[in-house]
């Protein structure tokens, strides 16, 4: 049976239509769906009892459930997430003293090769649809308001998968969470997070979202970032940065470098000097985040030292460097440590 989210409002209000029913009935179902986000045909309360068994016979609403919750010592949430055709993802809730924000998924699994991540050892499964995206961004909005007394701040789509592989689904995901019909929240406090797909990120800048930019970069040297990240050899660091130029230009917001620095990997002078040429290139900051291993050999070293002497030198260039200090490491809720142990890969 068809889930009713997979249809447009106007493909809402022509399946009304047919029923013989007024077109704003499709903006009440609408409004459960999106903004209430809704899990039961049934509980649409301004719908007569006759009309929801109608809609319920053709259509059903497959929602994410919770499988697994793990709280963390700071405060972080993470939550294996299970979806209608019973397979995982994961979704975090990283709270600090100011904000609360949600770290969510748009695959399951990952059809990139990044050495360092943990979610690359799955085999990608499918696209995240996009009720199961803002279904997350709504459990932990929920979860916030229960465990913190706030309401979910920011997003990043830093989960599981790659963003922009699964492009239209994420944007309009986007849509239905910023939008006054949806969710209804800032499209200013979401990032999107990507590897680096110059195509698709020129076509995010021609979105009119409003949201930010993160590229996770790890190197700007070419070889080394081929090497930690084995995918961007089809996508070389000029590109990448024509690209985050495009954006830039069009949309006036400044991109944001996810980087991690890796004892005996990126934590030499030449790591240094090549970032900061690079960053000088387009209007930009850099999080250095702090890294927490995933058992992998050469990637289970973070340099310390070297992560100050990159602040630093970031900043003598009148480079913008943050250190982004871990969350949630003891639950495997860490940068790059997103895979779910029950997901039988």
């Amino acid at each position: 049976m068809k889930d009713i989210r997979t249809l447009s409002l106007e493909q809402l209000k022509e399946y009304f239509v047919t029923l013989g029913e007024k077109p704003f009935r499709a903006k009440q179902v609408y409004d459960w769906l999106w903004s209430k986000n809704l899990h039961s045909i049934d509980e649409m309360t301004n719908l007569s009892k006759e009309l929801r068994e109608k809609i319920s016979q053709e259509f059903t609403i497959n929602p994410i459930s919770v499988d697994l919750l793990q709280k963390s010592k700071d405060g972080t949430i993470k939550n294996g997430v299970k979806l209608h055709d019973g397979l995982l993802v994961e979704s975090v809730l990283i709270p600090t003293e100011s904000r609360t924000t949600a770290c969510v998924s748009s695959q399951v699994g990952c059809s990139l090769n990044c050495e360092f991540c943990a979610t690359a050892k799955l085999k990608r499964m499918r696209n995240l649809e996009v009720a199961e995206i803002v279904d997350q961004v709504a459990l932990i909005d929920k979860q916030s308001k229960l465990y913190f007394d706030r309401p979910l701040s920011n997003i990043v789509f830093m989960g599981m998968g790659e963003p922009m592989m699964n492009y239209k689904n994420v944007v309009d995901a986007i849509r239905k969470i910023t939008q006054e019909d949806g969710l209804g929240m800032s499209a200013r406090r979401i990032t999107v997070s990507t590897s680096g797909i110059p195509k698709m990120m020129k076509m995010l800048a021609d979105e009119n979202l409003k949201v930010k930019l993160a590229l996770s970069l790890h190197s700007a040297i070419e070889h080394k970032r081929n090497e930690i990240m084995p995918f961007s050899t089809k996508f070389p660091l000029t590109e990448i940065m024509e690209a985050m130029q495009y954006w830039y230009d069009k949309t006036g917001s400044r991109i944001t470098f996810e980087y991690c620095v890796w004892k005996g990997i990126n934590d030499g002078d030449e790591d240094i000097k090549a970032l900061i040429k690079y960053c000088k290139q387009v209007p930009c900051k850099v999080n250095l985040i702090q890294y927490n291993p995933i058992g992998e050999g050469k990637f289970d070293h973070r340099s310390v030292e070297a992560e100050e002497k990159y602040v630093r030198e970031l900043e003598k260039a009148g480079i913008t460097a943050l250190v982004r200090r871990s969350r949630g490491g003891d639950i495997d809720a860490a940068c790059g440590q997103l895979a779910n142990k029950n997901s039988g890969e």
